[in-house]
């Protein structure tokens, strides 16, 4: 959506204080987006538990604020149907969950939305230090709770990063087939990329081990990004896969196995177990590496999902006038209020 009819939007202004890792207060101010009405014809969704809803998981927190709220906007603006769908944000125990829930009211008055808390203590003691200090934060492992923190009624769930932007009808993603297999453990979705060098997420002492490297002996492994991803609940719940993962976390204090934060635990978990997914729900890497943050091209093909994963993040560049090509992709779906906005409105 053009910034132009953005500024044609009526805006209510929220100025909250919000507390980063780094105890340095941001003051952000966001616009109203539109009520979009992109189907005559939605099935009704009348509650959490209702067959029609499409359920979409998010974390929430400071940093990376301003990127979910592009997020669920484009979401929004390119479902079918937006209303049938059902959001549920996870937020750090240490945040202000009362603030985030007028955040996102006022920006987005008409979402059906929750907001969970997730205690950072469960965590804590199992983070080991990765190549990029964003990586430890123990938000990040909130995902591995999904599970426990929705309801359970809840049996399948779209989960997203919030350093991306959605260009496609996220009922196609979330209605991925899973299949069936003689023991039945397919548990997620998503695209895999069996180009990349596996090897190279876990370290020397994992793969000489030959205990911990049968992990791997009956299944094609290939690379996946948790970023996005279709997770079967009901089966997680089933097949207790937050413990498989806590299990290889608790194993990695004591000897260090992997190098890349939340990511290896659920690649020693799933990878070579997952149904496929098409690579156009998922273009990501556009933040660069994880060292310099450069820029990035699309990787050849449709596209359906762009994710700014690596150090650079979109608002970051813009904001410091040194944006990447593709950040332009990002821009329309900023909510970010500006001065110009406030005296344009």
């Amino acid at each position: 959506m053009p910034s132009s009819t953005l500024s044609l939007i009526p805006t209510l202004l929220l100025l909250i204080s919000t507390t980063t890792t780094t105890t340095a207060t941001t003051s952000y101010s966001f616009k109203e987006a539109p009520k979009f009405y992109n189907s005559p014809t939605c099935p009704p969704v009348t509650t959490i538990c209702s067959g029609n809803a499409v359920h979409v998981a998010m974390t929430l927190d400071a940093a990376y604020l301003r990127g979910s709220m592009a997020a669920i906007l484009s979401v929004l603006q390119h479902s079918s149907c937006p209303e049938n769908i059902r959001f549920h944000f996870v937020a750090s125990s240490s945040a202000h969950t009362n603030n985030i829930h007028v955040i996102i009211s006022t920006s987005f008055p008409y979402l059906n939305f929750n907001v969970y808390t997730f205690d950072d203590s469960a965590v804590l003691g199992l983070i080991s230090t990765s190549i990029r200090s964003a990586l430890d934060c123990p938000l990040n492992y909130a995902r591995n709770y999904l599970a426990d923190l929705l309801p359970t009624c809840v049996k399948k769930v779209v989960y997203l990063d919030s350093d991306l932007v959605l260009v496609d009808d996220i009922a196609k993603l979330a209605a991925t087939p899973f299949g069936e297999t003689d023991n039945n453990d397919i548990v997620l979705a998503a695209p895999e990329y069996c180009n990349a060098n596996f090897t190279s997420y876990f370290t020397p002492t994992f793969w000489s081990n030959p205990s911990l490297s049968i992990t791997f002996s009956d299944r094609k492994a290939c690379y996946f990004n948790t970023g996005v991803m279709v997770i079967d609940l009901e089966k997680w719940r089933e097949g207790d896969y937050t413990t498989k993962i806590v299990e290889w976390m608790e194993l990695q204090k004591r000897m260090r196995i992997y190098e890349l934060g939340s990511l290896p635990p659920f690649l020693l978990v799933f990878a070579g177990k997952i149904a496929p997914v098409d690579h156009r729900w998922n273009q990501h890497g556009l933040g660069g590496d994880n060292f310099e943050g450069l820029c990035r091209d699309l990787h050849p093909g449709p596209v359906s999902l762009l994710h700014w994963s690596g150090k650079g993040k979109p608002w970051v560049r813009l904001d410091e006038n040194r944006a990447c090509p593709l950040d332009a992709l990002w821009a329309p779906y900023d909510l970010l209020q500006t001065s110009n906005d406030v005296l344009d409105s």
